[in-house]
């Protein structure tokens, strides 16, 4: 076997579907294999894109997601998305080209040191020097990115470990073709023969690929117990899901069936949108912060103390506060909690569930208050998206459209500011694995990256990216690869004209709109250009009907894009989070 063989069989031992690619020479062998060997390969426009595909794909299907991309630029275009990947803790592994291990410092196309630039924004960054350390390499990549805390892993892998032999030596034999007659000549083939040598040497795979998987960590059961008894004496408890729980993707059903027989009323944050179904009695929406101020006891299952908890601020002092969570850093960001559970989140919930036995009566009234106020909520909001919005559609009215449309096997995926935010508070993602954000990092650009990866990971499903018009410009062009794709997704753009979320904020504060003004563009227009069906959404117009036509249309393979000419709305001012 070539290098770019040795890459794939690992893979394939490791589960491993697809692989996501813009193609160079550098990597060309891994690409080649992967087909021949039945793993899917589908290149997109951007190596961002591309990583951002296999991220999306490690989330939705349990195994780590891999992208492939060639050396220099195509290592550096990944970095956000590698960053992302990272704070968002999924397991992500970038196979990057590199220049041919003779040739390394030497000044060759698209040599830089990859690995200074790439290590801090990995768990692990390896550079393979000999064909027969590839297998292991990759094998070694695809363990660590699922071990522990998630995140991404590089594999540097050179183009000349990845060619045929026989091709490597021509390259370099041309360039001393003739018989050495100079000393100098003579110690240049003798050094070209000894490092290719070297390269090359050794046995085939070290080993077969196990395709064995690190198990879960698990807190202690003195630990669960001891979170039983606190749990016990709460009059006011609260559970708070994140990404983090949603790692073990088929043992979900299990992991709702714990929250379940918790009985501790339930916000839902990140991937963990959408865990307990549309309807859930013990799934509140609304109203988080003050819950949390209410509250005598607070679950954080995979959540850390971050910005979107206000530093821990949003949790009282008084209040018992168990953090359940992989990461011990995590578990005590910016407030040490009264019991640390570090492990992975959703088998401490599965454990303290058989623990505790039953909910206690009492927490009955609490989750009835909380239901009542998100109920009220609703309706206030139910109100607005009735109201008309000068210069055209209510953002309100139209997210509450797209959520009609929603079916038991929909995904959506969130990539904006303004408009996506409005959309959480109206969005109930139907079951579990049914939202996908970039997470703590706020990446924009995403969406196109998001959404392939979905829809190869779910084929069936209706995909449906909700777009701000800003985050929109990162994603154009990819619907070329929808198109050659065959990838039927649904894309809502709420176009204002606008970076809304900054403008609002920017032109209150400091009363300029300088660089948050964009044009209405008619991006349906220019999604018709690269292959896409492409709808124009007014006031006036049936925005359910247009949602429907356009699903319809994304189901027989076809990528559609909405245009919504939204209005100016106030929803959300006073959001800007930093």
């Amino acid at each position: 076997m070539h290098g770019g063989e040795r890459v794939v069989e690992v893979l394939w031992a490791h589960g491993v579907k697809a692989l996501f690619t813009l193609c160079g020479g550098h990597i060309s062998p891994i690409l080649v294999a992967a087909k021949a060997k039945g793993i899917r390969v589908v290149d997109t426009r951007h190596e961002v894109t591309a990583a951002f595909a296999a991220d999306a794909m490690a989330r939705l299907s349990g195994v780590p997601g891999v992208a492939a991309v060639t050396a220099g630029p195509g290592v550096t275009n990944t970095i956000t998305a590698l960053k992302n990947a990272q704070l968002a803790q999924s397991p992500l592994v970038l196979l990057g080209g590199a220049t041919a291990t003779l040739l390394r410092g030497r000044g060759s196309l698209q040599d830089i040191d990859q690995m200074a630039l790439v290590r801090p924004h990995v768990k692990l960054a390896l550079q393979v020097k000999r064909v027969r350390d590839l297998g292991p390499a990759v094998e070694r990549a695809l363990r660590a990115s699922v071990a522990g805390v998630p995140g991404p892993v590089f594999v540097e892998t050179p183009v000349d470990l990845l060619y045929p032999e026989g091709v490597v030596r021509e390259w370099h034999g041309a360039k001393t073709a003739r018989a050495p007659k100079s000393l100098a000549e003579h110690a240049e083939r003798a050094y070209v023969d000894w490092h290719l040598g070297r390269v090359f040497g050794g046995p085939g795979l070290a080993e077969t690929p196990s395709g064995q998987r690190p198990a879960p960590p698990e807190a202690p059961p003195g630990v669960v117990e001891k979170a039983a008894s606190l749990l016990r004496r709460a009059q006011r408890p609260l559970l708070l899901v994140g990404s983090q729980a949603l790692l073990d993707v088929p043992g979900l059903n299990d992991l709702t069936l714990a929250v379940r027989s918790l009985g501790v009323p339930v916000y839902l944050s990140g991937m963990a949108r959408g865990l307990m179904g549309a309807e859930e009695r013990l799934q509140l929406r609304h109203k988080r912060r003050e819950a949390l101020r209410e509250a005598d006891l607070v679950i954080l299952a995979g959540v850390p103390c971050d910005f979107r908890l206000d530093y821990g601020r949003h949790v009282p002092r008084r209040a018992t506060l168990i953090a359940a969570n992989r990461s011990r850093a995590d578990a005590r960001r910016n407030r040490r909690p009264t019991l640390a559970a570090i492990g992975a989140p959703e088998r401490f919930l599965r454990a303290l569930a058989v623990r505790l036995g039953r909910p206690r009566p009492e927490w009955t009234n609490w989750l009835e208050a909380l239901r009542a106020r998100d109920a009220a909520r609703d309706a206030e909001i139910a109100e607005q998206a009735a109201a008309p919005a000068a210069g055209g559609l209510n953002p309100l009215a139209v997210c509450r459209a797209l959520d009609a449309v929603l079916g038991r096997d929909s995904v959506i995926v969130a990539d904006g500011g303004d408009f996506v935010g409005t959309a959480s508070y109206v969005l109930r993602p139907r079951g579990p694995l049914s939202w996908l954000d970039p997470g703590p990092f706020g990446t924009l650009g995403v969406g196109a990256g998001f959404a392939i990866g979905a829809k190869v990971a779910r084929p069936d499903a209706d995909v449906f990216v909700v777009f701000g018009d800003g985050s929109f410009g990162y994603s154009l062009a990819e619907f070329d690869t929808f198109a050659r794709h065959r990838l039927g997704v649904v894309s809502l753009i709420g176009n204002d004209g606008s970076w809304a979320q900054i403008a609002r904020e920017q032109v209150e504060v400091l009363k300029d709109d300088v660089g948050t003004v964009l044009a209405r563009t008619d991006y349906e227009r220019a999604v018709e250009g690269l292959g896409g069906r492409g709808f124009r959404l007014e006031a006036g117009a049936d925005a359910e009907g247009v949602l429907r036509q356009a699903q319809a249309t994304a189901r027989e393979g076809t990528a559609t894009c909405i245009n919504a000419l939204l209005g100016r709305s106030d929803f959300r001012k006073g959001s800007l989070s930093i």
